[in-house]
């Protein structure tokens, strides 16, 4: 789970403009961020199969938003793609 203070930072450095939010650039920084998380938390907790199903929702909907992206604007895509250093 993101912190306050942390969610906050991931915004400000994935935000299209001064009061961006919900962008879809923001929401995948954002999952992106939790996927990582958990990544590390499962590494631990290996049978923890209620929080793996999260993560897999939660890439799900990220892939979503990236199909959305390169459907409607590959540049901005890409520069996601790089920025965050997501494969494909």
């Amino acid at each position: 789970m993101l912190r306050k203070d942390e969610k906050t930072a991931v915004i400000e450095a994935n935000r299209t403009h001064d009061t961006d939010t919900g962008s879809p650039e923001v929401q995948i920084a954002i999952l992106t961020r939790r996927i990582s998380d958990l990544t590390e938390h499962l590494k631990v907790h290996k049978k923890d199969n209620h929080s793996r199903r999260g993560m897999y929702k939660m890439i799900g909907k990220r892939r979503n938003l990236l199909n959305y992206l390169k459907k409607n604007d590959i540049e901005r895509y890409r520069a996601v793609i790089d920025k965050l250093g997501i494969r494909k």
